[in-house]
């Protein structure tokens, strides 16, 4: 009887050999459904092809042996609790054992007499060989089997599920669903970039049979993962330029024109001026303009913004700016403000933080048109909050809050225009995959006059150098940070910045410490960052509060403990907070490298300056995980495509969808699509309502 094909989409409990424990088992590798199994790619793969002797091994290698049972023992070792079961073997040329601890029952699986196929690695134990812990299947007596002796995957592993039943389940799920799975990828793409068909390449992925069939197969895979992601973002951006309404026509004008003039002498930078061109270009549009702005730490981002606020207000529209902290928020608020006010516009700061009374007052003045621009935090998206005629929304550092936040934000004007801003350089690649459906302006270069920041390491026994260094330049006038990864010693064995703050407090009492960390109550945290401002503290004993927009001319040094442990484009972000001014700035690193990775990480940031050279070394070096901290569910977390050397692919993958869509707007013309990426991507990139 032919086993019916298996519903991709029905849950994995119901395929053959599941079952409610094993599909708990499966859950811990995120697999809930048939089509899971599919696409759970082996991460490697064992040949076992070639066949040795038992006479013939030798310790350290891993190979593949036939042989028949000699003797089944199964005994307690010394150690509690634990059994061991050793099969003794032989092929008529030689003898080897097979062991393996605490497998209850296994005794029960051979019986002498019976051939077994043994896979693993060999060692030599009283100069016999043994395998310690083996892959093995039973044989029948007139036939090798060749599932065994073959190229075989290696899967995700999880305890309690071992690969010989998970390759079971797999292939169970293979041979009931790919006869009628449905090739989502347009004939024509396939033809035209010589791409195999979809149920070969997850045949081939699984179980290899060429070297060459392999790659075509991952090719065709990996293009599949990028063209739904770029379709899906192409699908996102053309609704967004083509929804009901359209957005406000701002054009420069007075507002402008007066703070660029009052800017003289200083001067923009080309990447300044250029970004300023793009974005301008796009607010005279009636389509919303959807753009990303990265720069560098100190590039000079903010000034970029405000020439667009301005532009907002020219246009007779209000803009709004949101920061992911307070701190941040009120910086910008304490920066913008004054501009603001000298050109007779009105700008208010919302936050938490505010009184019922001020969020009323802030609440009204929006509402009627009185405040021309708010700079605020998440409290920007209370219901309480509606604008006359809100023209330009600003999201700064935007990684830092949800798809959903930023599309609450964006509804509260009428098809305002969006401008998304990053201090995190972010690689070329994971730009086009986080923000493919974005344009993009990036800011190169600095602004004259920098003296840029040294960086070097001191190991943890150090410290002693690095007070004495602080005492120097507190001397000078200076000002310093000290970064701690954690808050409290009970948190971790790592460095905590409270009792760092105490034993600190001691050593430079007579210069004045001051402590900032997420626990605190706003008003304390902004006590502290202001006396740090003001000069009446030298050295901010801080977590990665600080990480971002926090601006303090007089600082010049930052010292980071534990510097391991925090990824690249978060220590080039804490870099950023010193050599602001017209003084030289100094990064010192306590940490001493544990492994061969995390010290080329640090030995990368050592190296360059330069944020975008960073974050390309630390893609490099981690994959795209966490890099940047723009890891999106369903976007970034790619089963097989890899961005450090599939870049190719990506843009080739990225010019076809985007030319489809371009073409077929709603993929009418090509439903299996359509459906395929709503099933993959559709809650992810918001293309789809979420309850």
């Amino acid at each position: 009887m032919t086993t019916p094909p298996a519903a991709p989409f029905a849950s994995v409990r119901y395929l053959k050999g599941v079952g409610p424990s094993r599909e708990r088992l499966l859950g811990k590798l995120n697999v809930f459904i048939v089509e899971d199994l599919l696409f759970l790619f082996p991460r490697r793969y064992e040949d076992r092809r070639a066949l040795s002797s038992l006479s013939s091994l030798r310790e350290g290698e891993t190979t593949s042996a036939v042989a028949r049972v000699v003797a089944v023992e199964k005994r307690r070792t010394a150690r509690k609790n634990l059994t061991l079961t050793t099969l003794l073997v032989t092929d008529g040329h030689g003898m080897a054992r097979a062991v393996w601890f605490n497998r209850k029952g296994l005794e029960n699986t051979f019986s002498p007499g019976s051939r077994v196929a043994l896979y693993g690695r060999v060692e030599l134990r009283d100069g016999v060989p043994q395998f310690a812990a083996p892959e093995f299947e039973l044989l029948d007596e007139d036939e090798d089997d060749e599932r065994f002796l073959s190229i075989v995957p290696v899967y995700p592993a999880t305890a309690g599920l071992h690969q010989k039943t998970l390759r079971r389940i797999i292939r169970n799920a293979l041979e009931q669903c790919l006869p009628g799975m449905e090739d989502f990828l347009p004939g024509s793409l396939r033809q035209r970039h010589n791409l195999p068909g979809l149920s070969a390449s997850l045949t081939e992925i699984h179980y290899p049979t060429s070297r060459e069939a392999w790659k075509a197969a991952r090719r065709r895979l990996v293009f599949d993962e990028f063209f739904l992601l770029q379709t899906g973002m192409a699908i996102r951006r053309n609704r967004n330029q083509e929804g009901e309404e359209r957005a406000p026509s701002l054009v420069r004008g007075r507002f402008v024109d007066e703070y660029l003039e009052r800017l003289v002498p200083f001067t923009l930078t080309d990447g300044q001026r250029e970004s300023i061109e793009e974005i301008l270009a796009d607010m005279e549009k009636e389509v919303p303009m959807n753009r990303l702005l990265q720069g560098d730490v100190g590039s000079g981002k903010t000034v970029v913004a405000l020439v667009a606020l301005l532009a907002a207000l020219d246009g007779g529209r209000q803009g709004a700016l949101l920061a992911p902290t307070e701190i941040l928020a009120r910086q910008h608020f304490l920066r913008l403000g004054p501009v603001f006010s000298e050109l007779g516009l009105s700008c208010a700061l919302l936050t938490g933080a505010a009184g019922s009374r001020e969020k009323r007052e802030i609440y009204e003045g929006l509402e009627s048109g009185e405040i021309h621009v708010v700079v605020g935090t998440h409290a920007l998206f209370s219901e309480g909050v509606s604008f006359a005629g809100l023209g330009l929304a600003i999201v700064d550092e935007q990684h830092r809050f949800g798809v959903l936040q930023k599309h609450s934000f964006r509804s509260k004007g009428v098809a305002p225009h969006v401008l998304v801003m990053t201090a995190t350089p972010i690689p070329r690649t994971l730009t086009l995959t986080v923000y493919g459906d974005l344009s993009v302006s990036r800011i190169r270069d600095m602004p004259p006059g920098r003296k840029g920041v040294s960086t070097r390491v001191l190991r943890p026994g150090q410290l002693r150098q690095a007070v004495a260094f602080l005492r120097r330049r507190f001397d000078a006038g200076e000002r310093a940070y000290w970064i701690c990864p954690v808050i409290d010693e009970s948190e971790s064995d790592l460095a905590a910045a409270t009792e760092r703050f105490a034993q600190l407090s001691g050593e430079f009492s007579g210069y004045g410490v001051g402590l900032v960390h997420g626990r605190l109550k706003a008003e304390e945290r902004e006590r502290a960052m202001e006396d740090f401002r003001q000069g009446v503290t030298s050295l901010l004993v801080s977590t990665t509060v600080v990480e971002v927009g926090v601006d303090v001319p007089e600082a010049t040094v930052v010292v980071v403990e534990d510097a391991v442990r925090f990824g690249l484009s978060q220590l080039h972000q804490l870099r950023g907070r010193v050599g602001r001014g017209d003084r030289e700035g100094h990064c010192l690193l306590v940490c001493s490298p544990s492994s061969p990775e995390s010290a080329r990480r640090i030995e990368a940031f050592c190296s360059t300056r330069d944020g975008f050279a960073v974050a390309e070394a630390d893609l490099s070096i981690r994959g795209p995980g966490e890099v940047c901290g723009v890891r999106q569910s369903g976007v970034t977390d790619f089963r097989i495509a890899d961005l450090r050397k599939d870049f190719d692919l990506l843009q080739l993958a990225r010019s076809e969808a985007f030319a489809l869509v371009a073409r077929d707007p709603s993929l009418e013309s090509e439903p299996l699509l359509a459906r395929r990426v709503m099933q993959v991507l559709g809650r992810s990139l918001n293309l789809v309502e979420t309850a």
